[in-house]
């Protein structure tokens, strides 16, 4: 019986990494499938994705993890081996639908890349659409003396469904820094436009009144800066004059669909290694 596992790993650049890895991979009678690496010139750092099949010798990641340490020490490795497990994923909802709708429609085809194990809301409107597509529905009301006890029923809910990456498909409320540490590097927002134009209210509204010739959407990892965090993904597409507020929305919304399944594709396949206040997304 094989076994899938991915390796992604970033550290300083120097000759003899790749060669490493891969006689490390071929010692474990292990073949790859896919092979992914960047040079990053400016930082002089590198980058490696490689997604391999293994016999029932290797017994599972800690053995890989523990055997590949001597390794990754020498070369000032960060990595990390992932089995070929899709990832749980909780979904945040406030009363626009059609992120999820989309996140939904992609799960049950077989393409997300993810598990969707359940929806949280701070509004009721989407329990019909969930609960349709057999997945759990949480209310959780959120109001400005509730929102810190919200927010610890929310993680008590990631923990409780085991969850391995939460994303808000416009949960229309801001989290605190403290969530948004709680959930770093396993939390993915959409935000409709190329960061950072038009926050605030109506942002198709403001669209309008500058006349933009393109919509767009950005699909980022949470951070305790609003909108600020790393950009896995954004999406563009070609508007005219004619457009007004209304067609702009639906317009958007679609980029938004787009770039937020993306992203979580990416990052449920292992496709996405952060660098700073970037990322390298092998896609």
């Amino acid at each position: 019986m094989t076994q899938n596992f991915t390796l992604t790993l970033s550290c300083p650049q120097r000759p003899g990494i790749v060669h490493a890895v891969t006689s490390f991979l071929f010692s474990r009678n292990c073949d790859i499938a896919e092979h992914q690496q960047f040079d990053d010139t400016v930082s002089q750092s590198f980058f490696l994705r490689t997604k391999f099949i293994c016999g029932e010798e290797v017994a599972g990641v800690a053995e890989l993890t523990e055997q590949f340490e001597s390794l990754a020490s020498s070369f000032g490795m960060n990595f990390r081996f992932d089995a070929g497990v899709p990832p749980r994923v909780v979904v945040m909802v406030s009363k626009m639908g059609h992120c999820l709708n989309d996140l939904i429609f992609r799960w049950r085809a077989g393409t997300l890349g993810g598990e969707l194990v359940a929806v949280v809301s701070n509004h009721e409107v989407l329990r019909p659409m969930a609960e349709a597509a057999g997945l759990p529905f949480v209310h959780i009301p959120v109001t400005p003396t509730t929102k810190p006890e919200a927010e610890a029923e929310l993680l008590a809910l990631v923990d409780e469904y085991g969850a391995d990456l939460v994303v808000l498909a416009r949960y229309m409320q801001v989290l605190s820094n403290e969530t948004c540490t709680a959930l770093q590097g396993r939390a993915i927002n959409i935000h409709h436009s190329f960061l950072p134009g038009f926050k605030g209210a109506k942002p198709y509204h403001q669209a309008y009144d500058r006349g933009v010739k393109f919509v767009g959407a950005t699909a980022h990892y949470v951070t305790p800066d609003l909108d600020e965090g790393p950009i896995i993904e954004q999406e563009v597409i070609r508007i005219d004059h004619s457009y007004d507020p209304a067609r702009l929305a639906t317009v958007g919304q679609d980029a938004e669909a787009l770039a937020l399944s993306r992203a979580v594709r990416w990052h449920c396949e292992n496709r996405v290694m952060m660098h700073g206040h970037r990322t390298v997304v092998f896609s």
